[in-house]
């Protein structure tokens, strides 16, 4: 058995490293990066993620606090958020629109995702991410719901991750996906739970199991399309799958609160 020391120690490094994987904050870790730890440390990204949505939510409960209106509040969400992920999962969901919507060969749409400019396909994909976000929690408003909803969202579209870095083969041999490495099945279950678990608490039963298959689905559309056009997943195609999943639990809770 592993000594108790020796358990939490790995467990704040692999936090540590989930952390500095999918944020800017400034956490060193004191796992070398070399040795299949990102792999390994895949379990904690959505644990990372509820950090990324509570930090939404404080920034949208103060802004009720002083008087704005949810739609302004929820602006301000979106680019707190941003700030703290330096647009990660932005930016690779702009490169994959832009690389599946524009290139006609396998090695040209590699090409365009690794190109630093954005185009035509990768603007409309923003446009819609950010509209598609912000009408959700704006039509949420209550500050109680939406922190809510962001905890969910934040924690549940990373909580897929390893999963699909697992299923799916790199496209590449190169790069941050290939880097990371394939995540054991241990981190890929205990994500998973996690990510079930944060749903389940925030949103109830009836809306997680709603929020889990349409997760699913697009996780499963997603990896079709990566496999057939590129041959397999990169990071910016990771970063396209956590995206759609953010939206896909913020318009599941917003419609269930129309509903009421």
């Amino acid at each position: 058995m592993i000594p108790r020391a020796e358990f939490l120690r790995d467990v704040v490094a692999d936090l540590r490293i989930a952390a500095s994987f999918v944020t800017v904050l400034p956490v060193a870790s004191s796992k070398p990066a070399g040795d299949g730890a990102i792999a390994r440390a895949t379990w904690a990204l959505p644990v990372a993620g509820l950090l990324v949505g509570l930090a939404g939510a404080l920034v949208y409960k103060i802004s009720i606090r002083i008087g704005l209106t949810p739609s302004l509040a929820a602006l301000l969400v979106l680019a707190t958020t941003a700030l703290i992920t330096g647009a990660l999962h932005e930016d690779g969901l702009a490169d994959t629109a832009d690389g599946l919507g524009g290139g006609r060969t396998r090695e040209r749409k590699l090409e365009i995702m690794r190109d630093s400019r954005i185009g035509t396909y990768g603007v409309c994909a923003l446009i819609l991410s950010f509209g598609l976000r912000w009408s959700a929690l704006a039509t949420i408003a209550n500050p109680w719901a939406v922190m809510l909803a962001l905890c969910a969202a934040h924690t549940a579209a990373r909580a897929g991750v390893p999963a699909f870095m697992s299923l799916v083969a790199p496209a590449r041999p190169d790069g941050l996906s290939a880097s990371a490495g394939s995540p054991p099945g241990r981190s890929v279950a205990i994500a998973f739970a996690v990510g079930t678990l944060a749903l389940a608490l925030a949103l109830g039963p009836g809306k997680a199991l709603v929020g889990l298959i349409l997760l699913s689905l697009a996780g499963l559309m997603l990896a079709r399309l990566a496999i057939r056009q590129i041959g397999g997943q990169t990071g910016d195609i990771l970063g396209a799958f956590e995206q759609t999943g953010e939206i896909l639990i913020l318009l599941v809770a917003a419609s269930f609160q129309m509903g009421r």
